[in-house]
């Protein structure tokens, strides 16, 4: 093996392994990323990346920026800007021209440099990220209407600002190439032009690929990428610097224009965007150089703070007025703005561009942006679960449900359960059953609920526990192990499989610490049966003189019990494995009870059963 082909080999391990670490410590993925890149180059000087790919990576970066560019532009849906409230419309507005008017004059006269190069910082300092936000609301618990504000944002946000730093580049970029203005303001517009024009026109050409099945299924994926990627080299080879914003308007083009199935797209686009983030970022971090450390003095620092003070709290406060938020709302707000990859990544494709085109002050760029970066991941990391508990914005101790499967097992379940007064959310990729759940007034989510898009967009406030009841065994045993991490030890459950001395082996090596749910018996094809028979979930009221045991036998033991809630609102799941199953007076209990069980062909005393809130799915 070749030193070249282990070293790229070695910073693929490198990169899986900082994934799996910021996976485990609820953190943003380029912490670990960046921290790893700075240690493997100018530290230990382990690592010149521009001595592994030479000429190649300087394209390998333009690509990857633009295939970053693109996921983020895919997502911005214009449906979602809209009805998401005036805060976060303000937000990535008026907070964004806010914060990078900030941030242009904090680089120009705190950092010493250029007004050209302070406006593309300015511009590239504007955004969030999904990234970087989800990982730490995860870990907040905040109210939900706050965290519904930053978790759009973060994803609005993304795109806007690429688009706005792209601009801005562009302008800086022509006008350092021409000199005069109006020559300059000619070729900006016409660069915006072909950007606008070639973008808008792929998007719906390629849309129409799609909508129509000209390519098989199999090929869309791949051929939307091939596609994108050829699109921003001719729009780079017509007109320098308009490849980027050529793909951003693509992506927002596709996202909204009807019928065309991008789910496949964007699973295929996150297995993309890992492999090519993680390495990316450890070869940018690499790439920065002892001197460019030395450059980040008390200045740098200042320009930090400014950033996090100043220029967040004052967009905050404007977006906010008339809003309704209490001050400490906004306080929480105004605090968590960390910045993510898209800053990273741009920041670097810019700096080596501008270097190259001798514009002084080019080389501050990058490393300015990892000390944003990196401070305020890490500071917003160890300070925010604190500072949420001291402004009182946190959520109760979570309660509800996460469903996987909108079925009609899965619509029975949640309907009692919202009957109860417990939220609820169900998921699957069936859109039939999508629909059906949205028809019966449940709130659900389309898509693999494992994907980096179910990370962004799947709503997870309130939720504490997870109930698997998809027909599909491998999806429910992955998503059990991937939300054990996110719900906690004992809030997730592991559905009993058919009898097979091999599949169960598998499962108890897996999952065997998971508790079982319900009842060994209880399979998912056992569970559908009865549903299907017609069977019917039932709420009873034990009592003093009206037990487990007479209720047991009124249904002749063809019930099977599911939650027990007591008087105080507190429901229990009942698990196979746990204690034996014993109710005070007081206590409700939630029943499956088959459809041929003697007590559903006789009316029942109404202290004893109460009417079933769901009937038949």
């Amino acid at each position: 093996m070749s030193e070249p082909a282990l070293l790229l080999a070695l910073i693929g391990l490198l990169s899986l392994v900082c994934q799996w670490g910021a996976w485990r410590m609820r953190l943003p993925a380029i912490l670990p990323l960046l921290i790893v890149g700075i240690v493997a180059g100018p530290v230990t000087g382990w690592l010149n990346p521009d001595a592994l790919l030479g000429e190649l990576l300087f394209p390998l970066i333009s690509l990857a920026v633009a295939v970053i560019l693109f996921e983020g532009s895919l997502t911005l849906n214009i449906r979602d800007l809209r009805g998401h409230g005036r805060t976060v419309s303000r937000l990535i507005t008026w907070g964004v021209a806010i914060t990078g008017i900030i941030a242009t004059l904090a680089a120009h006269w705190l950092l010493g440099i250029s007004w050209e190069i302070s406006a593309v910082l300015g511009g590239l300092l504007v955004v969030t990220g999904p990234t970087v936000v989800t990982p730490l609301l995860q870990t907040l618990r905040a109210q939900g209407n706050l965290t519904q504000i930053l978790r759009w944002e973060g994803i609005l946000v993304d795109p806007v600002g690429a688009l706005l730093a792209v601009l801005i580049y562009e302008f800086v970029a022509i006008g350092q190439e021409n000199g005069a203005a109006s020559h300059t303001l000619l070729l900006f517009a016409q660069t915006i032009g072909l950007g606008l024009g070639v973008g808008a026109a792929g998007g719906w050409l390629w849309g129409l690929v799609l909508r129509y099945h000209w390519l098989p299924q199999r090929l869309h994926s791949f051929g939307t990428l091939m596609c994108m990627l050829t699109l921003f080299a001719i729009s780079n080879a017509l007109f320098e610097e308009s490849g980027l914003l050529t793909v951003t308007i693509m992506g927002i083009w596709m996202a909204n224009m009807r019928g065309i199935p991008t789910e496949p797209i964007i699973e295929f686009k996150e297995t993309l965007t890992v492999l090519l983030v993680s390495g990316l970022f450890i070869l940018l971090a690499a790439r920065i150089t002892s001197d460019q450390l030395a450059m980040l003095s008390w200045p740098s620092w200042i320009y930090l703070a400014i950033l996090m003070f100043v220029a967040r709290p004052l967009s905050v406060w404007i977006c906010t007025l008339g809003s309704g938020l209490s001050w400490r709302e906004k306080a929480l707000l105004a605090w968590l703005s960390p910045r993510g990859i898209v800053a990273a990544a741009v920041a670097s494709l810019f700096a080596i561009k501008l270097e190259q085109a001798g514009v002084e002050g080019a080389e501050m760029m990058v490393p300015v942006t990892f000390l944003v970066i990196i401070g305020t991941v890490v500071i917003q990391s160890l300070l925010s679960r604190p500072i949420v508990n001291l402004l009182g914005v946190s959520e109760p101790e979570p309660t509800g449900f996460l469903i996987l499967g909108a079925n009609a097992l899965a619509r029975t379940v949640a309907r009692e359960l919202v009957e109860l007064g417990f939220t609820v959310r169900l998921t699957d990729t069936s859109w039939d059953a999508v629909q059906e759940a949205r028809m019966a007034g449940l709130p659900v989510y389309y898509g693999n609920p494992l994907s980096e898009h179910a990370v962004q967009h799947l709503e997870l406030t309130g939720i504490g526990r997870l109930l698997p009841l998809s027909p599909y065994r491998e999806l429910n045993n992955l998503a059990a192990l991937h939300f054990e991490h996110v719900l906690g030890h004992g809030n997730v459950f592991r559905l009993a499989e058919d009898p097979g001395k091999h599949a169960k082996r598998r499962q108890d090596k897996a999952l065997g610490h998971l508790p079982l749910l319900f009842d060994e018996k209880a399979t998912y094809a056992y569970l559908a049966s009865i549903i299907g028979r017609g069977g019917e979930i039932k709420v009873t009221r034990m009592t003093e003189n009206f037990g487990l045991e007479d209720y047991r036998r009124i249904h002749n033991n063809r019930l099977l019990p599911m939650f027990t809630l007591s008087p105080q609102g507190r429901l229990r799941v009942i698990r196979s494995d746990g204690p034996s199953l014993t109710l005070r007076a007081g206590e409700r209990l939630i029943s499956l009870i088959h459809a041929d069980s003697p007590e559903l062909q006789q009316t029942t005393s109404p202290e004893h059963s109460q009417p079933s809130h769901t009937g038949t799915a």
